[in-house]
């Protein structure tokens, strides 16, 4: 614990806020956003076809969710499209010099795709982690922002990820209306080079929020280097674990497509909501399965989470 605090600490130096000005008030979103005098464990589940195109029109009954393997019953359902709160990640180390311009274009693209009521900030991270535009709708500030990166330094992923996270947190909703899905899309081309935080202390931090992770690696010449394996191991457990996914696309123009895959599945998710059955505050890890009625579909979501404590 000693060692977190200590690291946190340390992270707090090395990130640089690229605007001056205060933060812009934004409307914020709690850990838990169903809240009416219990708690709720609340899914966002993405269902696929065959065809891995993404499956809209399915109703409450369709779906089963499983704490530890016991039955859960359902309190609350909705497939209508919620605000999102996201954090864009992009990779400016000096290996991204000439990719630089064509993840930029993906990025704004992306960016352009958002609705008016949806919330991103733009983080780019080489030896540093800087916050290029802290959350706001302004898509012209978003697309400025994605422009300032420019290449250079190691790369210090797991610091950016650790620190993106943290920024979700303090986004919480003023009423149930203003309550956003959160996720965190992150491009990198390689390992991890020069992050304080572990891989293991990131990992954690991402279990215990609810932001669903989407990360996208680029298959280069190095992808079957040591390097690139862990790095895609490391990408892979983050979304995995968080109900995300991950990409690897062979080229650099394969960037616009994936962009607008994870555009499209957060427009096509659908909201569970229960109270556990299992009402023991022991912060215990609790496995979480969904399944569909419907045959041939598979939907997605995290891992698990973990069980309340008890106050002391």
């Amino acid at each position: 614990m000693k060692r977190c605090v200590l690291v946190a600490a340390l992270l707090t130096a090395l990130v640089c806020t690229a605007s001056a000005q205060a933060p812009e008030q934004q409307p914020q979103t709690p850990t838990t956003p169903f809240r009416a005098g219990v708690e709720l464990v609340s899914l966002n589940v993405t269902v696929t076809d065959p065809m891995s195109r993404y499956v809209s029109d399915l109703g409450q009954d369709d779906f089963a969710v499983f704490e530890d393997g016991v039955k859960q019953d359902l309190t609350f359902f909705t497939r209508k499209v919620q605000p999102v709160a996201l954090s864009l990640l992009l990779d400016s180390s000096a290996s991204m010099e000439e990719k630089m311009p064509t993840l930029q274009s993906a990025a704004i693209n992306f960016v352009h795709r958002l609705k008016p009521t949806d919330l991103a900030q733009i983080i780019d991270f080489d030896s540093r982690v800087e916050i290029r535009k802290t959350f706001t709708a302004n898509q012209s500030e978003l697309e400025t922002a994605i422009n300032q990166a420019t290449a250079g330094g190691s790369t210090s992923l797991h610091n950016a990820i650790y620190i993106a996270l943290k920024e979700l947190k303090k986004v919480k909703a003023r009423d149930e209306e203003d309550v956003r899905r959160q996720a965190l899309i992150v491009f990198s081309d390689g390992e991890d080079t020069s992050s304080l935080i572990s891989f293991d202390e990131v990992l954690d931090l991402a279990k215990r929020s609810e932001v669903a992770i989407f990360t996208i690696a680029l298959r280069g010449l190095e992808a079957q280097t040591k390097g690139f394996r862990e790095a895609e191991f490391v990408m892979r457990q983050l979304a995995q674990e968080t109900g995300g996914k991950s990409y690897f696309p062979a080229k650099l123009e394969d960037l616009q497509g994936v962009y607008t895959q994870i555009a499209d599945e957060l427009a096509s998710q659908y909201t569970l909501g229960y109270t556990s059955k299992n009402a023991k505050r022991d912060g215990a890890w609790r496995r979480l399965v969904v399944q569909v009625s419907r045959p041939n579909l598979v939907p997605r979501t995290k891992r698990g989470y973990y069980a309340p404590t008890a106050p002391r």
